[in-house]
């Protein structure tokens, strides 16, 4: 099993069933929020839509193609960071997240993403890793620009989310400007 201290109060770990529960009460309970950006929310009806969501992250990870975690806040699961599909040929990876509302401006996505970045460059050999944000979600864009990605542009119409079109802001980093 994947795990990694961050702090006293912070963790990660590998996404696995036994948060299936935890994760859609989440979910359910930051739903408006979450539909503003995150194109899944309004798919995930049930805890068993989430923990079919961890099987397919498992399987992903079983295939060395992605890896997805909990962040753990004081023993509370308070989001989810990952990275998309692993491209080792090429040496990078995009990486997501979320966190639940309540658990927003205590640092924590920002320490998560910091220890996703040290365990690309530094693990698994990585060169590059992209996030890729809402063009108007100004609380994940802070995330990449606090750990010093270099905002590459804006992709234009890239996502439906709740209905409508949105544009990503494409940030990237490479492990030569990783400060760490």
């Amino acid at each position: 099993m994947f795990y990694y201290t961050i702090n006293e109060v912070t963790k990660l770990e590998i996404l696995q069933e036994k948060h299936g529960d935890a994760l859609f009460a989440l979910t359910e309970s930051g739903r408006e929020y979450l539909s503003q950006w995150m194109p899944w929310a309004p798919d995930i009806k049930g805890a068993e839509d989430t923990k079919a969501f961890i099987r397919s992250t498992l399987k992903a990870f079983g295939n060395q193609g992605s890896l997805s975690c909990a962040i753990i806040y004081k023993e509370e699961v308070a989001g989810v960071i990952g990275f998309h599909e692993i491209d080792y040929r090429n040496k990078k990876t995009s990486m997501g997240y979320w966190l639940g509302e309540g658990f927003q401006g205590k640092g924590i996505m920002t320490e998560a993403s910091r220890a996703f970045v040290q365990y690309a460059f530094n693990e698994i050999g990585l060169n590059r890793l992209e996030i890729r944000v809402g063009v108007e979600n100004k609380k994940s864009r802070a995330v990449p620009e606090r750990l010093g990605f270099m905002y590459e542009g804006t992709q234009r119409q890239v996502e439906v989310v709740n209905g409508r079109f949105i544009d990503h802001a494409l940030y990237a980093i490479l492990k030569e400007d990783w400060k760490g």
